[in-house]
């Protein structure tokens, strides 16, 4: 299965090129070091939540903008032999000196798939969450994720992703866990769905909602606490 780094951070609405360029810059660099595809997306469709969001997650400032993005590798060896080279490489080190964003609020961590549907892009749009769920859960949250992959997968999605929270460090001003408000007993999912397009997407969403198969079942998560959005890939390497 494939493994997953994931971030979240945000982004100075006026700096998006800038923040484009950067990624674009770096991604020959993590190819290198093994990772085998790395998507940005832009914050497009972020809706504020009651007790969750994106948005809080990053702490975002009026005129920013999250970007929601992952690097897949093909097993969490790579991806920590990866981790040592990003640190140690100097190439890296000319990046962190001019990033368009305030890494301090940047949230990442790494993850096992436990659901994969579908073939890797390029996307057209993106659907992006963060959920909790408990550790003991795992068996429960797999049956609900694969069900809802295969209806996403039937109404039009490209791609369904699950991935089950392995290496979460605890950051001093950010961190998945607080992310969703995670309690010690649990785990945190980062998944996401690519679509052809939004216009696909919104059609599929209103059909997924109305699907019975949707309300089936008791799954494990906490969905009052679920982090969501939408975003538009900006790049898809």
């Amino acid at each position: 299965m494939t493994y997953v780094a994931g971030f979240v951070v945000a982004v100075p609405e006026t700096n998006r090129q800038a923040y484009v360029a950067m990624a674009e810059e770096g991604w020959p660099l993590f190819r290198e070091f093994g990772a085998e595809r790395q998507v940005e997306a832009w914050d497009d469709d972020v809706p504020e939540g009651d007790r969750t969001d994106f948005r809080r997650s990053v702490k975002a400032a009026t005129g920013e903008k999250v970007v929601f993005s992952w690097h897949e590798y093909p097993s969490r060896a790579v991806a920590d032999a990866a981790n040592q080279k990003i640190m140690s490489d100097p190439r890296m080190a000319a990046f962190g000196d001019r990033m368009p964003f305030d890494g301090q609020r940047m949230i990442w961590g790494g993850f096992d798939c436990v659901v994969e549907r579908g073939e890797r892009g390029p996307a057209g749009y993106v659907d992006g969450s963060l959920v909790p769920t408990p550790a003991d859960s795992r068996d429960a949250y797999l049956a609900y994720a694969e069900k809802v992959a295969d209806i996403l997968m039937e109404h039009g999605a490209t791609r369904a992703v699950d991935a089950w929270s392995d290496n979460i460090p605890d950051g001093k001003v950010t961190d998945f866990r607080r992310s969703v408000n995670a309690s010690a007993d649990e785990v945190v999912i980062f998944s996401w769905v690519e679509w052809p397009s939004k216009a696909v997407r919104d059609a599929a969403w209103q059909k997924i909602f109305a699907d019975p198969r949707m309300r089936e079942g008791n799954p494990p998560q906490d969905e009052a606490r679920r982090v969501w959005g939408g975003f538009v890939p900006v790049m898809d390497a």
